[in-house]
Formats: structure tokens, C-alpha cells, sequence
């Protein structure tokens, strides 16, 4: 796989992490817990970080291990396979505490790559 694919597949997981930002920006953990389609839409974009964390190969993923690669396919995992059994709350404490940074090591590295890239 080319740097690029790896640019691409970090872009659609810095993309899937900033809509779940911005579809829960006003809400509460209650709030979020009542919205059937905040979650529906939350939900798949999780999804969408995990399967193209997934997909980045491992000697690519250890280059950066300030993303929790492991904890994110697991979580992927849990959310494909256990639908019904999806705890909200571990969800909305995912996106309280650990997205931000998440979104911020993603445009970092991608930056970092693309200035690679050009040069």
C-alpha cells in the first residue's frame, strides 16, 4: 500500500471523527442516549474509523503510537458484532474524552505525511 492509500485511509478516519464531533457538539449524555439518529450516525462513523485503522498495516501503525490503534479496533469490533448490546454511555465517554485528541493526532499526522510527501 502507498503512502497515499495511507493518507487516504487516515483522512477518512480524521473525516468519520470530526462529523461524530459535530453531530453531538450540543448534546448531553442524556440527550445523546434519547436520539436514535445521533446514535445511528455516530455509530457508523465509529465504524469508519475502525475498519480503515484496520486496514492500515501494522509497520505503518507502529510508527504512531500516539493512536490508540488497538483500543479503536476493538471498539470497532464490539460495535459490528454486538449492535444490540452497545453500551451508550461508554460511546458518549469515547467522544467526551478521547476524541479531540484523536482528531488532533490524525490532522498532525496527515500533515506531516502530505509536507513528506512534497518535499
Amino acid at each position: 500500500m502507498s503512502k497515499r492509500d495511507y493518507i487516504l485511509l487516515l483522512e477518512d478516519m480524521l473525516e468519520a471523527a470530526s462529523k461524530i464531533q459535530l453531530y453531538t457538539k450540543n448534546f448531553t449524555l442524556e440527550s445523546f442516549c434519547e436520539d436514535d439518529k445521533t446514535i445511528d450516525a455516530v455509530v457508523r462513523n465509529f465504524e469508519i474509523i475502525g475498519e480503515a485503522a484496520n486496514r492500515i498495516h501494522p509497520d505503518y501503525r507502529i510508527q504512531y503510537p500516539q493512536i490508540a490503534w488497538n483500543r479503536i479496533r476493538g471498539f470497532r469490533n464490539r460495535i459490528i458484532h454486538e449492535y444490540f448490546g452497545i453500551d451508550y454511555e461508554i460511546v458518549w465517554n469515547i467522544i467526551v474524552n478521547d476524541l479531540s485528541e484523536l482528531v488532533l493526532d490524525l490532522s498532525n499526522i496527515i500533515d506531516g505525511l502530505k509536507n513528506d510527501s512534497e518535499q
